[in-house]
């Protein structure tokens, strides 16, 4: 049997935010889609606040717009991912209404 490929096109929005010309905090969503549900769903990636901007209510800010933005494009599901040290990422997600669903599994390349 032969495996075959197809290019499935997807759209990134960047949000961000600029303080005196310097990017201080942003996040991407990327809006994807599978043969499961005929609704796209959203991928948040690379939420970032530098660091003396953080705990000013920025990125909570842009994550709420990034998840409006989601559902503006019919997305059924925002998933959102972080690594196991980051405790104060996982309570912001929580308080924005995110669940602990899973586990995430990568390779460096």
């Amino acid at each position: 049997m032969k495996i075959n490929k197809k290019i499935i096109n997807f759209r990134g929005i960047k949000f961000f935010i600029e303080q005196d010309g310097k990017e201080v905090a942003r996040a991407f969503l990327y809006i994807l889609k599978n043969d499961l549900h005929d609704e796209p769903f959203g991928f948040m990636e690379d939420v970032f606040v530098a660091e003396e901007y953080r705990s000013q209510g920025l990125g909570t800010k842009m994550i709420e717009e990034l998840i409006k933005t989601a559902k503006q494009n019919n997305c059924y599901k925002l998933i959102g991912t972080s690594r196991y040290p980051r405790l104060k990422v996982h309570e912001l997600y929580l308080k924005l209404d995110f669940k602990d669903w899973g586990r995430e599994f990568r390779i460096d390349f």
